[in-house]
């Protein structure tokens, strides 16, 4: 298959194309991360040479992704806290004059049907290249560790640590990273906090949530934990930091 790179605002892509290339990518409730709200939009405008696609021979996209650049000195507790704070520090530092210097990927997809064919690593790839481009020195990505679902009552500090025998994380996504050469850093445990009232998380989950307290929640990476008497719910959502070389 012949792929190319292609800037995201290069063209308009159709409605049916888009639908079909984010068909599978996250749960409903990621979208209810109210602070993410305030800056996507001066994400899209500042830093589209930042945002990709990947394109097949007919011109359709296959795979997405995209980043935003900050100033970071390369030590472990001076990351953002996670997504939410890179986006925030991004827009802020841009609109501040601060000098960036480091890429931090936000996001890749791959449309489903061609899942499992090395699209995600090209496209986290071509973003490194990019970053390479815009004179930013380092990379990191706060990556959302799929199979933690599954453990939801697990610390991801101590779901990071988990190995399959060859050494390589138990979790595909981070292990995509580690064939780039990507290491791990550090926890995000709070990379993402989702609210919500009550009767919008049962949407959301398809659950009841008959009484306060915390939830399993389908592809919930931890608990969400209802307050009825607030009519509130809040997820808290946990990455793990990674930096490509």
């Amino acid at each position: 298959m012949a792929l190319k790179i292609e800037r995201t605002d290069a063209r308009t892509w159709p409605d049916e194309q888009m639908k079909e290339l984010f068909s599978e990518g996250f749960p409903e409730f990621i979208t209810a991360d109210r602070l993410v709200k305030d800056y996507l939009g001066r994400v899209r405008e500042y830093f589209a040479d930042l945002n990709l696609m990947l394109v097949d021979e007919s011109g359709v996209p296959v795979a997405s992704g995209w980043g935003v650049p900050i100033r970071w000195d390369g030590t472990a507790d001076a990351l953002p806290s996670g997504y939410t704070q890179s986006l925030a520090r991004a827009v802020e530092g841009r609109e501040q004059g601060v000098e960036a210097d480091t890429l931090v990927v936000c996001g890749a997809i791959v449309t489903p049907s061609l899942k499992g064919r090395g699209l995600a690593g090209e496209v986290i790839t071509a973003l490194c290249r990019a970053a390479g481009e815009a004179g930013l020195a380092r990379v990191v990505a706060p990556v959302r560790p799929t199979t933690k679902a599954r453990y939801p009552l697990t610390p991801i500090e101590t779901f990071m640590a988990w190995k399959r025998e060859d050494g390589m994380s138990l979790d595909p996504w981070i292990r995509t990273h580690q064939r780039l050469g990507a290491e791990i850093l550090a926890a995000a445990p709070v990379s993402q906090t989702m609210t919500g009232t009550v009767a919008e998380w049962e949407r959301w989950s398809g659950m009841a949530f008959p009484a306060s307290g915390d939830y399993v929640i389908p592809d919930g990476l931890s608990l969400l934990t209802v307050d009825r008497s607030a009519d509130q719910g809040v997820y808290r959502e946990p990455n793990v930091w990674m930096r490509h070389r």
